[in-house]
């Protein structure tokens, strides 16, 4: 990775474009400039131990410089940003950091970025696509499988029961698919 000293101009290399989306801006807190931030990471403060946090193509949009825990998020002073309405502006924007930067996950965890593109199979060996996007709304993790050949798209639990094999090295994930839940 290049990057000058105020990290205003760091680029990613070609092949190192994969990000781990680890929170998001939630808008202003106070008056001063502060950012409020809600942390997607296991241990929330963690979020603050990877440098600049980039924006979606790689950018660096939050540079932290301090930040103190308030209810479910952090304020965060941040290089560059000095006014509410800077602040403010950022509402809602994710944040991300690389992929590379992230440590590796222990065994039977694993990032949702690492699963989009994976080959779905059953475990009696159908084909049935590839891992669209993974999603929870609330009553646990859905991974978004496109349909094979002629097949519709559908969503299908990611528990262990459901995903018997996970293998990210050999580009593939085994589906348990039991009567009533097939696509």
């Amino acid at each position: 990775m290049i990057r000058d000293p105020d990290h205003k101009g760091m680029r990613l290399k070609k092949t190192d474009t994969k990000r781990i989306c680890i929170g998001q801006c939630a808008g202003a807190f106070g008056v001063r400039g502060e950012v409020k931030v809600k942390s997607f990471t296991e241990v929330p403060e963690d979020i603050f131990g990877y440098g600049p946090l980039l924006d979606e193509k790689g950018v660096p949009l939050l540079i932290p410089i301090s930040h103190r825990a308030v209810k479910n998020a952090f304020a965060v002073k941040c290089k560059d940003i000095d006014t509410r309405e800077q602040a403010q502006e950022l509402a809602g924007k994710k944040l991300y950091v690389r992929r590379a930067d992230m440590p590796e996950p222990d065994e039977d965890e694993f990032y949702f970025e690492d699963l989009i593109g994976l080959e779905v199979k059953t475990t009696d060996g159908r084909r049935m696509g590839k891992v669209l996007a993974v999603h929870n709304y609330g009553a646990g993790d859905l991974l978004e499988i496109s349909g094979h050949k002629d097949q519709p798209q559908f969503f299908h639990p990611f528990t262990k029961t459901a995903v018997p094999k996970v293998d990210i090295g050999g580009g593939r994930i085994v589906i348990d698919i039991t009567p009533g839940h097939n696509p």
